[in-house]
């Protein structure tokens, strides 16, 4: 009697074609487009002849479709999409900071669905240029001369330096060299600017007589004044203030720059919050360039803005450096539709940042009550809301959370993580996950209560 020959391991691998046009597969296949899949079905197969040399047995149909499946979830996880903050950090830089307001979102369809008058003068039917109509609206809610918009606030701080202090002396107090954030730092944008770096004072104290020194002793292109958006100094501290360096600044004849970093247009101080250097006041107090952000306390698009006196202004517009810098008609027009809130004094009701900043504790708490209610699971606890994103360091604001108690919070954390559509983003702390309705969007509340009841159901 003879034995049969042995089964060859490697026979009982499927063919990639077979793999590509199995049933649990087509889906992605039709979405995604088979030169995506292909390479992450090679790749399964690739290891599973790696692994039957190294004397594993072949692995089953399925075990090859739920690789090749979780490697194509782990791709769609990496893609750009949208999600819900559940933090509680209303500008959470992960998360791509501010949420663009609806008429913000209106003009980027808009702007996108077609061609734009981007650079061209409907009026006299040639070119023109780009950006003067945020230039009018910047000039109009801030109060200064003129505009200019590029493409985040590192950017605008590199311009002015390029452009007005190249291989010039540019001074700066010792208490304002910070980071930024992502590792970018003061001294180091003023270094690849071409500008030469002047430090007065301590990291404790600097004195207006340390201004005064350090401009009669050489030539200075201008003082650069920086908000230290992301951290305070206490204690034993003290520095003039901007009116009073902007006065010093005028009799150098030396121009004034402000980098106020949040660019919040509004006062801070009526939500409950510190005081944060507004735009308005900057150049009230005599700065001759402010710079500050788009997508933070200003509510719209990342973007770095710059407003001023005309003069400089427009020596920056033509810079050569500004072409490399520009934004595009996306960026435009969802800036313009922001500042338009403001013009009409409804950005505390249509921005949702400041919506979301203004909103009174008992109207979360009656939100995070209702998801609770709708579910029956966990309970709600007061808990302090975050204004992040570099700004208002420390400040917090009163809100209510729906917490949700388990034995493996980070699991159901992760499974609203991974959801096919509309991931949640959740806070675990205390062994618990909290969601905070100040930074979700109220016409996402039915999602949430859904999403956790789910997650929940399937014992996360």
């Amino acid at each position: 009697m003879s034995l049969a020959p042995p089964v060859n391991p490697y026979r009982a691998l499927p063919a990639t074609e077979a793999l590509r046009r199995h049933p649990d597969l087509a889906p992605w296949v039709t979405e995604l487009g088979p030169d995506l899949v292909l390479p992450w079905i090679r790749q399964a197969l690739d290891a599973a002849r790696a692994a039957i040399a190294q004397g594993h047995p072949s692995p089953t149909l399925e075990d090859l479709i739920a690789q090749v499946r979780q490697a194509i979830e782990s791709h769609l996880l990496l893609r750009l999409r949208g999600v819900i903050n559940a933090t509680g950090v209303v500008l959470h830089t992960n998360l791509g900071r501010a949420p663009l307001s609806r008429a913000a979102r209106a003009a980027l369809v808009q702007a996108a669905q077609g061609y734009t008058n981007l650079e061209y003068d409907l009026a006299r039917g040639r070119r023109g240029h780009r950006g003067r109509g945020l230039a009018a609206l910047l000039a109009a809610v801030t109060g200064a001369e003129d505009g200019l918009v590029v493409n985040n606030n590192a950017a605008a701080v590199m311009l002015i330096l390029r452009g007005l202090a190249a291989r010039r002396r540019v001074l700066i107090a010792r208490t304002q060299l910070i980071e930024i954030g992502g590792g970018f730092r003061i001294p180091a944008i003023l270094q690849q600017s071409g500008a030469k770096l002047v430090e007065v004072g301590t990291t404790n104290k600097v004195r207006l007589s340390d201004y005064e020194a350090a401009l009669q002793q050489q030539p200075i292109a201008l003082v650069l004044w920086v908000h230290r958006s992301n951290f305070r100094i206490v204690g034993f501290h003290e520095e003039p203030d901007l009116p009073a360096l902007a006065a010093l600044a005028q009799r150098h004849g030396v121009p004034l720059v402000a980098d106020v970093g949040s660019g919040a247009l509004l006062d801070t101080t009526r939500y409950g919050l510190p005081p944060e250097p507004t735009v308005q006041q900057a150049l009230a107090a005599g700065a001759d360039l402010v710079a500050f952000s788009g997508d933070k306390l200003l509510g719209g698009p990342q973007a770095g803005l710059i407003v001023g006196r005309r003069r400089w202004v427009q020596r920056l517009a033509r810079h050569p450096l500004m072409r490399a810098l520009r934004v595009d008609k996306l960026t435009l027009a969802a800036l313009e539709a922001t500042l338009q809130h403001y013009l009409r004094d409804e950005a505390e009701r249509e921005v949702p940042v400041w919506a979301m900043l203004s909103a009174r504790p008992e109207v979360l708490r009656a939100r995070a009550t209702a998801w609770q209610q709708a579910t029956g699971l966990g309970t709600v606890q007061a808990t302090q809301s975050a204004v992040g994103g570099g700004s208002l360091p420390a400040a917090t604001l009163p809100s209510a959370a729906w917490v949700l108690a388990t034995a493996h919070p980070h699991r159901l954390a992760r499974a609203l993580r991974v959801r096919p559509t509309l991931p949640i983003v959740a806070r675990v702390a205390q062994g618990r996950v909290w969601l905070d309705p100040r930074t979700v969007l109220p016409e996402h509340d039915a999602e949430v209560a859904r999403a956790v009841a789910e997650a929940w159901a399937q014992g996360e």
